[in-house]
């Protein structure tokens, strides 16, 4: 079992495609440090499974629709299936994780722990995300990540347990908002991961708050003010990183393309604009990127 290697295979929803352990075991560990740097951030993604984070070391700032969370060594944090989250480390954290599928706990949607407890929790709307607070549920969750990385006989056994026991308590924290309105994600959220898609489709092209806005058949004030809620930034600046991070890639991709080259493919209208701003997010100009950075 052990341990995968943490990388992010996002589709145009952003939706991460990556398997996380496989059909018999749907749990997978990862274990990495990261930085503040503008190409090591953990950027808006999603996926079906629950994720389980623990801050091993350091400080890491994590993002869920309207909300934010500036997690320090020894806390811990769940994600809710299908939650938009992002992360940044400030300004460096060593991070333990956990992604498993609710099949890992329930065996089949239709047992006793899927009905009376795994489903009624992850489609509970007060849920989005839970700051672990308090010995029992982090040691619950030092003991799956240790069983996990460990790959002893039986790890699956514990894993499974520990992970159990954290749903448990999860059930119990919200037990009084679960079995209300088990709602669909709500319209902020609905609307971002439309303008979102919108936006990753598009980026190379010349595009203005009026466009992105329609993607959600809402108005360019609102559009303001739900990325504002949900993720405390402006469409045009969201824009703005994404051309960036798509560049820094190109340049490493591309490494016969020239700087003009992949400006234009990442949607700005000059080889000199695109490395000014470059250089704000990544403090080096793109040939200095690509030479510390060699393929």
């Amino acid at each position: 079992m052990g341990l995968q290697k943490c990388t992010l295979n996002l589709n145009r929803a952003f939706k991460e495609l990556q398997p996380h352990g496989t059909l018999e075991f749907p749990c997978a560990g990862y274990n990495k440090p990261y930085t503040d740097s503008a190409d090591d951030v953990i950027v808006w993604h999603w996926h079906e499974e629950l994720e389980i984070v623990y801050i091993k070391e350091g400080h890491l700032k994590l993002q869920i629709p309207g909300k934010t969370f500036h997690l320090t060594g020894g806390q811990g944090f769940v994600i809710n299936s299908n939650i938009l989250h992002f992360a940044v480390a400030e300004p460096y954290c060593e991070l333990h994780s956990l992604v498993f599928h609710p099949l890992l706990i329930t065996g089949n949607e239709d047992s006793v722990f899927a009905r009376k407890y795994m489903t009624p929790l992850v489609k509970c709307t007060s849920f989005d995300g839970c700051l672990l607070d308090g010995d029992s549920p982090t040691d619950h969750f030092t003991a799956a990540f240790s069983a996990l990385s460990s790959d002893a006989p039986g790890c699956e056994f514990t894993v499974r347990e520990h992970l159990s026991s954290i749903i448990f308590y999860l059930c119990q924290k919200y037990g009084q908002e679960i079995g209300g309105d088990c709602a669909e994600p709500d319209q902020d959220t609905i609307r971002i991961r439309k303008m979102l898609d919108y936006i990753h489709s598009h980026y190379s092209e010349s595009l203005e708050l009026a466009q992105i806005a329609k993607a959600a058949d809402i108005g360019e004030r609102e559009c303001l003010r739900c990325f504002q809620r949900a993720i405390q930034i402006s469409p045009m600046q969201y824009l703005l990183k994404y051309r960036i991070t798509q560049g820094a890639s190109m340049l490493l991709q591309n490494p016969g393309s020239s700087i003009a080259e992949v400006s234009s493919q990442c949607g700005f209208d000059s080889p000199s604009n695109f490395s000014q701003m470059f250089k704000r997010f990544f403090t080096c100009t793109p040939r200095e990127y690509r030479r510390r950075n060699p393929t």
